[in-house]
């Protein structure tokens, strides 16, 4: 065997993976066609949040999906065209929403959520950019006061984990956030965060770390996977056949494809995510603000303001939606109205979604050392971390003290 472990997908959750490995004493090798962590782990707010346990299926969601679709400024999108191809997805995805479904989906992402920031900061210490991850608050800004409760469903589920929240009125979330809206009457602020200055360069410098821990990188497009009848997996890219004892799986929305061919089906939908950052803001924020009305989340980063939010479900190959960002700086326009929206970049990506908002962790029933690290949705920077330290913990042949279950690959 060429490496002890191959990582396919060099996003966050692969990068982290592969450090965790190295960690355990592993030779690692990772594999991806593009620029280590600058794809769709580039494109998020950059929330590091051991909070966020909310999945996107809730009690009642059916009743708003109707009117964010006819909103062309609203948090979801759905091609015409691809609605047959959704149809099955989407009646999974809704039930998920069941009030004691929900309660088991969040115990499940507060596992994989609830130490992130410390792993971060475990996995940066010594790269002389550790000041990339800073505390901060989340605040949940509402224009209706009455809709910021503490004893919401969400916020119910939160508190149960642990978490420390506020509510304040809107004189006192502009002392906290000067630059916000008048508009907002009141707002929910969720303590103990965290948040990314620059999501990419967190990726940049791991992946340094990981190279210079020996980690091996192959810039190249992987074609296929086999396994081997002596055991171990035979991987086809550019530039021909390669070898591993074990093979993680961590690419994304590509997974999918790459695991039909062996029979596996998962219903991993790719859900297009957009960003914009406005490089001359004139304003800062101290925290990451979502404005819980339009859905979008706004974080002041080293490169300006970012604005972070939308989904657009259209199919892998659908182009970018230029309607979706400009609806983003009309959205941000109404968060601040101090905000100068004349300079700005645009970023698209697919985000990869199962119905209940869990990832893919763990090994496939008949495919010993195929290890799934796939399917994080909006929460991969988050659960990335965590994510990398139970994989290598199952590929040193190792059992985590934690229940698997929920994370199967095989339970749809």
């Amino acid at each position: 065997m060429e490496r002890d472990v191959t990582v396919l997908g060099a996003g966050i959750v692969g990068i982290c993976t592969a450090l965790s490995l190295i960690e355990r004493g592993l030779n690692v090798r990772l594999v991806d066609r593009g620029d280590p962590g600058q794809a769709t782990s580039f494109g998020n707010a950059g929330v590091i949040s051991p909070w966020s346990i909310v999945p996107q299926s809730m009690p009642g969601v059916w009743k708003k999906i109707p009117g964010w679709l006819m909103d062309p400024l609203g948090p979801v999108s759905i091609k015409p065209s691809y609605l047959p191809q959704l149809t099955g997805w989407g009646l999974r995805f809704l039930a998920q929403g069941k009030r004691e479904r929900v309660r088991e989906i969040s115990a499940a992402m507060d596992t994989l959520n609830h130490d992130c920031i410390s792993l971060y900061r475990h996995h940066l210490a010594g790269t002389g950019h550790e000041s990339l991850i800073r505390d901060s608050c989340y605040i949940h800004a509402f224009r209706d006061g009455n809709a910021a409760r503490l004893d919401s469903f969400d916020n119910e589920l939160r508190r149960a984990a642990g978490a420390d929240l506020e509510r304040v009125d809107g004189n006192t979330l502009r002392e906290i956030e000067p630059a916000l809206s008048e508009e907002f009457e009141a707002a929910i602020v969720i303590k103990g965060q965290a948040r990314a200055l620059a999501p990419g360069r967190i990726g940049e410098v791991l992946f340094d770390k990981f190279k210079d821990l020996g980690g091996v990188f192959s810039s190249a497009t992987v074609h296929g996977i086999q396994p081997m009848e002596a055991g171990g997996w035979r991987y086809v890219t550019d530039d021909g056949e390669h070898t591993a004892s074990k093979l993680v799986m961590a690419m994304g929305v590509w997974s999918a494809e790459l695991l039909r061919p062996l029979g596996i089906k998962v219903p991993l939908q790719s859900e297009r995510g957009y960003h914009v950052t406005f490089t001359e803001p004139g304003i800062t924020l101290n925290n990451s603000i979502m404005d819980v009305d339009m859905k979008f989340v706004a974080s002041s980063m080293e490169d300006g303001l970012r604005v972070a939010g939308t989904a657009e479900f259209a199919g892998l190959d659908s182009p970018i939606n230029e309607k979706r960002l400009a609806g983003l700086v009309t959205l941000a326009g109404k968060l601040s109205p101090d905000l100068n929206a004349n300079a700005f970049t645009k970023w698209s990506g697919q985000r990869p979604s199962l119905p209940d908002s869990l990832p893919c962790i763990g090994e496939f029933d008949g495919f010993p050392d195929l290890i799934a690290a796939f399917g994080h949705s909006h929460y991969g920077l988050m659960m990335a971390p965590k994510t990398g330290r139970i994989v290598a913990e199952l590929a040193a042949g190792g059992r985590p003290n934690i229940d698997l279950s929920p994370y199967r690959p095989n339970r749809f």
